[in-house]
């Protein structure tokens, strides 16, 4: 397996998208492509991009303005055409809607398919063609944003991607969740309030 770094910090589209093109091409085995970008439009036009080419792409913040896109090439690209410039600088996936979610299973009756149908609920939310400016987790929700959630993947990809991830600090704290938050940032009631209230259209799951 090789593995190929592309540094594209402080570059804007569509620099690091054809950068990180060129470097695909240039794999002539199976391996791992990572892109270092700093800001989220990258990462969104990169997922693109990979999603163009039928890559599976992960996407993770891993600091303030630090992001990291990942891609498992399976298969040398060659000489596949590089996307339209249009695609490359698509503009920002993220809309003026807030998903608010205040239990980690989904509907009545079993938990434990509550649970699945949750962790399907947030997959398809991170795929969705406009993500939600925001996602709050408060009550039992808090426990989707901490270590050992099978939801933290598809929450760092759209954190990674913009979208605020907010976890009710109280609501951790009962649940003895505090130090184990993985995803996003604690928040408060009054910020919760605030976030809704200035929402376009709130979901509930």
């Amino acid at each position: 397996m090789k593995n190929v770094v592309v540094n594209a910090v402080g570059e804007q589209c569509p620099i690091p998208v054809v950068k990180a093109t060129r470097a695909l091409r240039a794999m002539t085995e199976p391996g791992i492509l990572e892109v270092h970008v700093d800001n989220e439009i990258a990462v969104q036009n990169l997922t693109r991009m990979a999603s163009g080419h039928h890559l599976t792409a992960k996407a993770e913040k891993t600091g303030a303005a630090e992001f990291v896109v990942t891609m498992e090439v399976t298969a040398p690209v060659g000489d596949a055409p590089a996307e339209e410039p249009e695609l490359a600088c698509a503009p920002d996936m993220r809309s003026d809607f807030v998903v608010a979610v205040d239990t980690d299973v989904m509907g009545r009756g079993s938990d434990e398919l509550g649970r699945t149908l949750m962790k399907g609920f947030l997959f398809a939310v991170s795929q969705l063609p406009k993500l939600p400016k925001t996602i709050l987790f408060y009550n039992g929700g808090a426990k989707l944003t901490v270590e050992g959630s099978d939801s933290l993947e598809d929450l760092k990809k759209m954190e990674a991607q913009g979208v605020e991830i907010l976890t009710c600090g109280t609501c951790l704290n009962f649940y003895g969740l505090t130090e184990k938050l993985a995803v996003g940032s604690a928040t408060n009631m009054y910020s919760i309030v605030e976030t809704l209230a200035g929402a376009g259209k709130v979901i509930k799951p």
